[in-house]
């Protein structure tokens, strides 16, 4: 069974060669140009400065996927929303460790106070993210269509919400903008 944990700056060089994989083979980001160790560094560094989940799925000491949550956009209006990204190494995926991971990180996105996580996934054909997203209660809510260009061909971007904690139910608490 994988253990899900809060990464660290040991887990770099898997989560690195993990998204190196993805920018390079699939539609799911949209870079073009895979991100070196001292890139991806400085970005698990901003979301962890946030107060916001940045987690790792293990395997027998290896590390087989990453999931975190960054702000949706930066102004302060938006600091109760966040978008989600997940990504497996190729051994790890349809064996359902992909739904332990992404669970993990709505109930982490949770208790950092986050009430509304966004699924901006890269690629209308990308059925396996969309299906994991829909079975953790994600809802569809449109559709940017052929708004990339990766692989010479144009690529949609799927827009998907989940709704956490208290929601939109309860107003938000005061915190400094």
């Amino acid at each position: 069974m994988p253990l899900i944990r809060p990464s660290t700056d040991l887990d770099l060089p898997a989560i690195t060669a993990i998204y190196q994989h993805h920018v390079l083979t699939g539609t799911g980001t949209f870079e073009i140009t895979p991100p070196r160790l001292d890139e991806m560094r400085s970005r698990r560094a901003d979301v962890l400065s946030k107060g916001l989940p940045y987690l790792v799925l293990e395997n027998e000491r290896q590390v087989l996927g990453f999931s975190y949550c960054n702000w949706f956009k930066p102004r302060p209006a938006y600091r109760f929303s966040a978008e989600d990204s997940i990504y497996l190494d190729p051994q790890a995926v349809g064996i359902g460790w992909g739904r332990l991971l992404l669970g993990e990180l709505v109930a982490s996105a949770q208790r950092a106070g986050i009430r509304k996580l966004i699924a901006v996934i890269g690629d209308s054909q990308n059925h396996a993210s969309v299906g994991l997203h829909a079975s953790l209660g994600f809802e569809h809510v449109g559709v940017l269509s052929d708004c990339g260009w990766k692989f010479d061909r144009w690529l949609d971007v799927v827009l998907m919400e989940c709704a956490i904690g208290a929601g939109s139910n309860l107003p938000a608490p005061q915190s400094p903008a």
